[in-house]
């Protein structure tokens, strides 16, 4: 059965310091030539199913196998190796209590090699396959093939959502539940994630709460999804007054990032996923970011599937290292959140959906760089390296002259941040040399209200000081 969700509207202190470190090493494991694989058709997928009341659901499982991994994998990720003809990487998350979980990257699998690394990371019978409507076209049937294509009678249901941001609301989440509670699925059922960061941040947390907490796999397919949301176990929906503010920690079985897939990517929202690229090399990895600076073209434009892996595989490793150390984001995992303060207030305030994620957040990257200056804390070099590496992404370093952001708009915004503890805003801020930064709510509320005031101007038909 195969569930297609209708169009809805959506409803209207103390500091911790991110010196650059040198990463440990984590367990990265090198398991044919990469390239980027022709781009599927995008007309419907032809599955079996009947449609049913309020809109999404269809049907149809899995060896245990796995890949070469590091010297101590878990058995799921060293059992998929007998037939792996593909070269890719393992990156492994580090959990307490047997959580850990495989990041797979690599690109040109075989469709049947890349069934076996997915199924051996199901514990049931059951798969709820969600994806959006854009994605649908491309990758839903190929998916749903590779999870039906063991031997042991797996049912994969599927359900498609509507795009975009502005669908990543509470009443789109409710049709992922409504698909699972039509379809009786039971706790042994694995929710798998099929698209970009808000697909992943909605499947997530339906799988938290469905039951009180069931199984899931994220399957990213843009830059963002692949170096950021799909790790680390945030899940959310936004709400209209703030973004990703109901939400829960639940952390994935595994996470399969195949960059053929990023050959459907618009510019655009590749350019929008490189942002957080950027974010790792300025807070703790300043030889990623140099690195980032020469290959950007290679990235962006040549979209090289070499460069893209080694971008992608940097990222995960440096964000499995935080997750390790900072599961619930207590203290260092706040720093992954370079520019988001300011970002989230863009998003909130100019609307859900005009912005990419990361266009917001590399305005606000931009803004906590100046901020830093402002108060010393960097030298005027480092946020010219800021600009420079944002400008050759191609993306925004400022607000639109007809942008409806006010320094009040920002600041209410950002009074109702995650991040705020006791009342007292706290943000990431850049700090010493390149690859340093700070999170902290000790700053000069002075330098905050000038940068934001600074950025506002033109849009309030100012000259910009």
């Amino acid at each position: 059965m195969r569930v297609v969700a209708p169009l809805l509207l959506s409803s209207a202190i103390g500091a911790v310091a991110c010196v650059g470190l040198l990463l440990p090493s984590l367990n990265v494991v090198s398991v044919s030539a990469l390239s980027f694989a022709s781009p599927p058709s995008s007309s419907s997928s032809s599955l079996n199913s009947r449609r049913i009341g309020f809109g999404a659901i269809s049907s149809s499982v899995s060896p245990t196998v796995t890949m070469k991994g590091a010297a101590d994998s878990s058995d799921a990720t060293a059992t998929a190796t007998a037939t792996a003809t593909t070269d890719y990487d393992v990156v492994r998350v580090d959990l307490e209590g047997g959580r850990d979980y495989p990041i797979y990257i690599g690109a040109g699998f075989d469709d049947e090699e890349a069934g076996t690394m997915l199924r051996s990371h199901i514990k049931g019978k059951k798969v709820l396959l969600v994806t959006n409507d854009r994605i649908e076209g491309w990758y839903l049937d190929k998916y749903k093939k590779m999870f039906e294509g063991g031997d042991d009678g797996l049912e994969v249901e599927t359900v498609v959502l509507p795009d975009g941001e502005a669908k990543k609301t509470m009443d789109v989440l409710m049709l992922i539940l409504d698909a699972a509670l039509t379809l009786k699925l039971d706790r042994k059922v694995t929710f798998v994630a099929l698209g970009g960061g808000v697909i992943g941040d909605m499947v997530g947390f339906a799988a938290s709460i469905y039951q009180r907490g069931v199984n899931f796999v994220q399957i990213p397919t843009t830059v963002m999804a692949m170096v950021d949301s799909s790790v680390g176990g945030k899940t959310a929906v936004n709400h209209p007054l703030a973004k990703n503010m109901i939400g829960r920690f639940h952390q994935p079985e595994c996470v399969f990032v195949d960059i053929d897939t990023l050959s459907t990517l618009p510019d655009r929202e590749m350019q929008s996923g490189i942002a957080e690229v950027i974010k790792y090399g300025l807070i703790r990895d300043a030889d990623f970011f140099r690195w980032q600076v020469d290959n950007m073209d290679k990235m962006i434009r040549e979209r090289d599937p070499a460069a893209l892996r080694y971008a992608i595989k940097r990222s995960c490793e440096n964000k499995a290292e935080v997750v390790k150390a900072d599961e619930l984001e207590a203290g260092v995992r706040a720093t992954l959140n370079l520019g988001h303060t300011f970002g989230h207030a863009i998003e909130n305030g100019s609307g859900y959906g005009v912005y990419l994620h990361g266009e917001a957040v590399a305005i606000g990257t931009a803004m906590a760089a100046s901020m830093s200056a402002r108060m010393g804390w960097i030298e005027p070099s480092l946020v010219k390296e800021v600009y420079d590496i944002l400008h050759l992404a191609n993306l925004p370093t400022e607000l639109p002259l007809d942008s409806p952001m006010t320094a009040e708009t920002f600041k209410e915004a950002m009074s109702i941040d995650k991040k705020v503890a006791d009342g007292k805003l706290r943000l990431i801020l850049l700090k010493g040399e390149l690859g340093n930064c700070v999170f902290t709510g000790d700053f000069d509320e002075g330098a905050m209200s000038d940068t934001i005031d600074e950025y506002v101007a033109e849009c309030q038909g100012k000259s910009k000081a």
